[in-house]
């Protein structure tokens, strides 16, 4: 991982506060993403937890994997899929394919046992596949309630089309005059936007709200700051607006907004809680099977 010094932005918006490169690692049933956080020198953004990108990537038949059964406790998912499917299933019994352009966002909460695979019919014909998986944190007080599943189509999600040449796809939070369909825990802002050449959006958030962008495909730039394919900025709290700008070409990015929770963090692997003691107490839990188990 790579980071800038910080930089100045015009008196407009907020100024970089450093430009993090992606970590390359594999997923689930060895499928291969690219995370700019977490890492040793960014663990967390609060309050996001992570960002796994997967793809772009045409994939042969019998080539597309997904994550066999797994636990969660304490924080919650957004599984957005740009390309391609996934069958969702979980302890719970719920049972839902997120296709192109749909989202599905689960709260752990107290514990859940999941499972995210290619359809059938993916695995056996293949296809483009390109999708995202963050994480948001929950507050202590959250962290304990009932798990839920959420879902939307493309057809659900908000999109605006501005006249500096964005079309920006509204999966969480208001902006734009618009609003996406999930409740949340934690006020949150995720966007994908995508940008023509030299195309522009603004966004706006309280000065204390996390805020930085991630370009998803081309290049992009904010407050003067180049941001390659597969690079981060982590915006300082120096204003109350952002905003972000193809160039040499068209691009995509994911924006991420939100409140912090400022609370102690502890996690490891799929649980992520306050303390040590819950850290320990989740993994008891699962193995005792309180969070459930995926039906035969």
């Amino acid at each position: 991982m790579t980071t800038t010094p910080a930089q100045t932005a015009s008196a407009a918006g907020r100024s970089v506060a450093r430009v993090v490169s992606p970590f390359h690692t594999f997923e689930g049933a060895g499928f291969p993403v690219r995370r700019p956080f977490p890492t040793g020198d960014l663990p967390l953004l609060d309050p996001f937890l992570m960002v796994d990108q997967v793809g772009p990537v045409e994939l042969g038949p019998g080539e597309a994997k997904g994550a066999p059964p797994h636990p969660h406790r304490g924080f919650e998912t957004i599984q957005y899929v740009i390309d391609g499917d996934i069958a969702n299933a979980d302890s719970r019994g719920h049972r839902a394919v997120v296709r192109a352009g749909g989202v599905q966002w689960l709260t752990a909460g107290s514990g859940i046992v999941h499972e995210a695979l290619p359809t059938p019919e993916f695995l056996a014909a293949g296809g483009r596949q390109h999708m995202l998986q963050i994480w948001v944190n929950l507050p202590a007080r959250y962290k304990g309630v009932p798990p839920r599943s959420q879902n939307a189509e493309a057809a659900d999600l908000p999109v605006v089309r501005t006249a500096e040449g964005a079309e920006l796809t509204v999966v969480a939070g208001t902006t734009h005059g618009v609003t996406a369909p999930f409740e949340t825990h934690t006020p949150v802002l995720v966007v994908h936007a995508r940008l023509a050449a030299g195309g522009s959006a603004e966004f706006t958030a309280p000065t204390h709200h996390t805020a930085a962008f991630y370009t998803l495909t081309g290049r992009a730039e904010t407050a003067g700051v180049p941001l390659p394919d597969g690079h981060l900025a982590v915006l300082d709290h120096d204003g109350g607006t952002f905003t972000v700008r193809a160039v040499d070409g068209p691009a995509e990015v994911l924006v991420l907004a939100g409140e912090p929770i400022g609370e102690p963090v502890a996690r490891s692997g799929p649980f992520v809680m306050n303390t040590v003691a819950e850290i320990r107490q989740a993994e008891q839990d699962f193995s005792r099977g309180l969070m459930g188990r995926m039906p035969v």
